[in-house]
């Protein structure tokens, strides 16, 4: 099949890689524009365009979806199909409807749960204990489209956001390969969304980070998972200044403590009292200025006084 291939991050490599595998004729590739990074400020090319790049499939890179040159690069290249994945921005209905087959997308929720921008975070944040990728028909509303297909997945209860970014990535590209197969066939099924069922998923912020010990253990927990590797979850209750916070353990232990006390500091880690009365030991940390290490390196060098 003619498809025109349109995502950003590292997400999106599996699909475009799956669908190059599967011998379709990607016949472009949009992502966004380079942006620049670090101190010296060097554009950087998106993941996708350089796995497209790698494999001498066409790139583009509009600087709007609405402007009217995303419309014209697809009417250029009449793809038979439109795949999109993480590509960040919203896409005019026109160009969802132009190919004959329309426009699909690579979603990392269970439909209708965790519409938006931040579904693989959110469910860790809300202590989900299983998730998956969803394909859908793309329509003007934002994730609302009938979905073609599901593959649910558990969550593991010391999966963090990396790992299941790089989980549900590849889980989305086999569920989009056999999705592509279905249209091909015209065997692909329409399933509706319950719009009564559905939740959103709204960007990350950096007002997510501060840890409130008077939640329970379990929460935190998912709230440190969560949050890797951006904005992170932080906490100032260890040396006063806000340090983040990147693994913790669940240790089960009981404590009167008051949430927020400092119980322990060794080689296990950073043991903090929470709400519930149970204990969390930080494992993995980063002092302002510092690098990211294992909470018993940082203690050497810094030791804390009970």
């Amino acid at each position: 099949m003619r498809i025109l291939f349109m995502g950003t991050p590292e997400f999106a490599v599996a699909s475009l890689r799956r669908l190059v595998e599967d011998g379709h004729e990607v016949c472009g590739v949009i992502t966004q524009p380079d942006k620049p990074k670090n101190r010296g400020m060097k554009l950087i090319p998106t993941p996708v365009k350089e796995y497209a790049l790698a494999h001498d499939l066409p790139v583009f890179q509009p600087l709007k979806a609405r402007d009217g040159e995303a419309m014209g690069i697809v009417e250029r290249l009449a793809p038979e199909l439109i795949v999109v994945a993480a590509y960040g921005k919203l896409l005019p209905e026109e160009l969802l409807n132009y190919p004959k087959y329309g426009s699909i997308n690579v979603h990392s929720s269970l439909l209708p749960k965790y519409r938006g921008a931040a579904p693989i975070n959110w469910a860790i944040l809300n202590g989900e204990t299983e998730t998956g990728v969803s394909i859908m028909y793309m329509t003007a509303a934002l994730d609302a489209g009938d979905v073609i297909a599901q593959v649910k997945t558990p969550i593991g209860p010391d999966e963090d956001a990396p790992a299941l970014f790089a989980r549900l990535a590849e889980l989305g590209a086999q569920a989009l390969s056999g999705a592509v197969q279905a249209l091909a066939d015209g065997t692909a099924v329409r399933t509706p969304q319950d719009e009564s069922a559905f939740t959103y998923a709204p960007m990350l912020s950096r007002e997510l980070s501060p840890i409130d010990w008077s939640r329970s253990a379990h929460a935190v927990n998912c709230q440190i998972r969560g949050l890797i590797p951006w904005p992170a979850a932080s906490t100032d209750a260890i040396t006063g200044e806000p340090m983040k916070v990147f693994r913790s353990v669940e240790t089960g232990a009981d404590t009167d403590a008051k949430p927020g006390t400092v119980l322990s500091a060794d080689k296990h880690g950073i043991a903090v009292a929470c709400g519930d009365g149970k204990v969390l030991c930080l494992t993995e940390i980063q002092a302002v200025g510092g690098k990211r290490m294992a909470a018993a390196d940082y203690l050497r060098g810094h030791p804390i006084q009970l």
